[in-house]
C-alpha cells in the first residue's frame, strides 16, 4: 500500500513538472499580469463606443507594436464570433494587434477545435474574459431555422452548423430570428462555462468570465447580454 502511494505521488509530481515545462517552453505563454474580466469588458465597451461614434483610434497597428509581439502575445479577451464579413471584432471593438484572441465560425457555434482554442488562450496566454458574439440577421441561424422548419437537411458540412444551432431553434420555435440568435449565443456561453474541465474550473473560481454579446448591423453597437 505504501509503495502504491509513493508511486502515485511520484507520478503526480512528474506530471506537474511536465506541465510547467511545457508552459515554460511555450514562447507565447503569458507571464505578464492578466487583465481582469471587468477591465476587459470596459475596454471592449469603450472601443465599441469609439467605433459607433466614428472616433476610431486604430490602436496597436504600428511597426513597433508588430515587433513587440513577434515572440509573445497577451490578448486581454477571447472572442467566439460568426464568420460574417460584416462583423470583424478588431474593428467593431477598435482594438489592435495582440489584443483579441478570436475563434470565428458561421453561427458562432463551438466544436472541439474551438474549445481547444479557447482553452489555449485561457490556460497559456492568461486571457480572463471570453465573449461569445452573435449578430443581427445572422445568415447561419436563419438558414438553420428554415432547414429545421422544412424538416430538411442542409448540403455538405453546412448540416453540421444546422445541428449545432438546432437547440436554439427548437427553444425559440414560436419567436423571431433575433430570439434564436440570442438563444444560440447563450447556449454557447453555457457550453464554454461547463463542458470543458479547464474552463469550468476557472469560471467556478471566478478567475475568468464567459459572457454573451449581440452586434447590431444597423447601428454597430454591441449589447452585452449578461447586462440584461
Amino acid at each position: 500500500m505504501k509503495k502504491a502511494r509513493l508511486i502515485s505521488l511520484l507520478l503526480s509530481i512528474t506530471l506537474l513538472g511536465a506541465n510547467q515545462f511545457v508552459r515554460a517552453a511555450d514562447p507565447a505563454h503569458s507571464d505578464q499580469p492578466s487583465v481582469a474580466p471587468a477591465e476587459a469588458i470596459s475596454k471592449l465597451k469603450e472601443g465599441n463606443g469609439r467605433y459607433t461614434s466614428g472616433n476610431l483610434q486604430h490602436p496597436g497597428q504600428t511597426t513597433e507594436r508588430r515587433t513587440e509581439l513577434a515572440k509573445t502575445q497577451h490578448p486581454f479577451a477571447g472572442i467566439v464570433c460568426c464568420s460574417d464579413s460584416r462583423v470583424p471584432p478588431e474593428i467593431v471593438f477598435d482594438q489592435g494587434l495582440g489584443d483579441l484572441f478570436i475563434v470565428r465560425v458561421a453561427g458562432n457555434v463551438i466544436n472541439d477545435e474551438g474549445l481547444g482554442s479557447i482553452e489555449y488562450t485561457v490556460d497559456h496566454l492568461g486571457t480572463r474574459l471570453i465573449l461569445v458574439l452573435g449578430h443581427q440577421r445572422c445568415g447561419a441561424v436563419d438558414a438553420a431555422r428554415e432547414t429545421i422548419a422544412a424538416k430538411g437537411k442542409a448540403p455538405g458540412h453546412i448540416e453540421s452548423l444546422v445541428q449545432a444551432i438546432k437547440p436554439a431553434v427548437e427553444a425559440t420555435a414560436k419567436d423571431d430570428l433575433d430570439a434564436t440568435i440570442k438563444a444560440n449565443v447563450k447556449n454557447v456561453v453555457q457550453a464554454l462555462r461547463s463542458s470543458t474541465p479547464i474552463l469550468k474550473a476557472e469560471v467556478d473560481s471566478g478567475k475568468i468570465q464567459v459572457i454573451g454579446g449581440y452586434y447590431s448591423l444597423d447601428t454597430g453597437a454591441v449589447t452585452f447580454l449578461e447586462d440584461k
